[in-house]
């Protein structure tokens, strides 16, 4: 059987599934156990169960729980509200002023949570109601908020660099590494932006805060203790080489545990809802990795990975229209599923094109979580705008309107680091006790 119209078939079955509502684990095990139907004589049910268990037992992905585990606790603490206390004095002095709260308290928040999502519930329900009440425009703090929250998926650790190191077999502490300074420059990036809108439309900004002492604003920065305390615990214990990134989740657990406790927020209610959400998280995103791991065993019994790569070969792009192709395609996905199933869902189909093209494939996976994030953004399943709806009460196509600003400028960070690989590999590549 000829096996351009029978990939073809099997994308489609795939959409098909994906538009009635079936789960996207389920959904990438039905096509794999058609394309094996369809293609070879195999025991299909063998190759499923032993295909579900290697891709469910990797050691890396034993991390996963654990981070989710700390983002779920640190979300019923009052870290958010401490956050934006202490970040407050010392950015009210820059142009758009409080607006940088939500800037800098995603990446910071982000270097501990890993979630795109619990980072805009868990700065938003602060900062959105504070800078509404100081009389901040809703346009430009909204969208500050939805963009620089994507950075979860960036700064590590990053569940969804997670996610595709055990999708590629590629080391998790290699990425995170790599996702630093991207991460930093899209915050740099977004700040930027923010002063420039300020300085243009003076008019549209409240009346500056009372200036603080000196002495109070450093007083101040004692509500950031604990978040500090927790990012040198998970991230420096991961770049000094002292723990892997699994060990690493199991000390960022203790220390939200310790946290959660120090501040009064620790009980047993909030832990009971704290593991019942991680678990759920945990099972949806490892029970997809699991069908996603069968599906890409099908595609390589099948050939079917070779024979679209050899296609697609066919038409002569060059790296840079491949790249561009890919990240379209990429976008578009994003307006239907979430962040995680787009990588799972695609690693074994667009992998051979990848490394065929000669891109570094940890490059690439970081150049991905971006255009991911991209994706966060846009309506109607933009996952942040989801959030940030419930927060805020606001028809999502708005929401996606104030975000439009972001959504171009992390357009043209993916420009950047398509122009500039070194933006994420340079890190890597100096540290040398980063894990090869």
């Amino acid at each position: 059987m000829d096996l351009l119209p029978v990939s073809l078939g099997l994308i489609a079955l795939l959409f098909a599934m994906i538009g009635l509502g079936l789960w996207i684990a389920v959904a990438l095990a039905t096509m794999g156990f058609v394309a094996i139907i369809l293609q070879l004589s195999l025991p299909a049910g063998t190759i499923l169960a032993t295909s579900m268990w290697q891709g469910a037992k990797s050691w890396d992905l034993t991390a996963l729980p654990m981070f989710i585990l700390m983002g779920d606790i640190l979300f019923r603490t009052r870290l958010s509200q401490d956050m934006f206390d202490g970040l407050a004095p010392w950015l009210a002095k820059l142009p758009g002023r409080l607006i940088h709260v939500n800037i800098v308290g995603s990446t910071i928040f982000a270097a501990v949570s890993g979630s795109s999502a619990a980072t805009c519930a868990t700065i938003g329900r602060i900062s959105l109601s504070e800078l509404a009440k100081r009389g901040y425009s809703n346009t430009v703090s909204i969208g500050a908020l939805a963009g620089s929250a994507t950075i979860g998926l960036m700064i590590p650790p990053s569940i969804i660099l997670i996610v595709y190191a055990a999708a590629t077999e590629l080391s998790v502490a290699r990425l995170f590494i790599a996702g630093v300074i991207p991460g930093l420059m899209l915050t740099a990036m977004f700040m930027t932006y923010v002063i420039i809108w300020a300085l243009f439309n003076k008019d549209k900004m409240p009346p500056p805060e009372p200036a603080m002492p000196f002495l109070e604003r450093v007083k101040a920065l004692r509500r950031l203790a604990p978040v500090v305390l927790l990012i040198i615990g998970v991230i420096g214990s991961i770049y000094m080489g002292l723990a892997s990134p699994t060990e690493a989740a199991v000390v960022g657990v203790f220390l939200s545990l310790a946290i959660a406790w120090a501040t009064g927020t620790m009980t047993w209610e909030t832990m009971r809802e704290a593991l019942v959400a991680s678990t759920k998280t945990s099972c949806m995103i490892i029970f997809i990795l699991a069908g996603a791991a069968f599906l890409t065993t099908a595609m390589g019994f099948t050939g079917i990975p070779r024979v679209l790569a050899e296609w697609i070969g066919s038409f002569g792009l060059s790296q840079g229209m491949l790249l561009l192709a890919l990240t379209v395609f990429f976008i578009i996905m994003g307006c239907f599923l979430d962040g995680i199933s787009m990588v799972v869902l695609t690693t074994s189909i667009i992998m051979p094109l990848v490394v065929g093209a000669g891109f570094d494939l940890i490059w690439f996976g970081i150049y991905i979580v971006l255009v991911v994030e991209m994706a966060q953004i846009t309506p109607p399943v933009g996952f942040n705008l989801y959030v940030l709806q419930s927060l805020t009460g606001k028809d999502i196509f708005r929401l996606g309107l104030y975000t439009a600003p972001f959504f171009l400028i992390m357009c043209l960070a993916a420009f950047l680091l398509a122009l500039y690989p070194d933006i994420a590999l340079w890190l890597p590549r100096t540290m040398l006790e980063a894990p090869r």
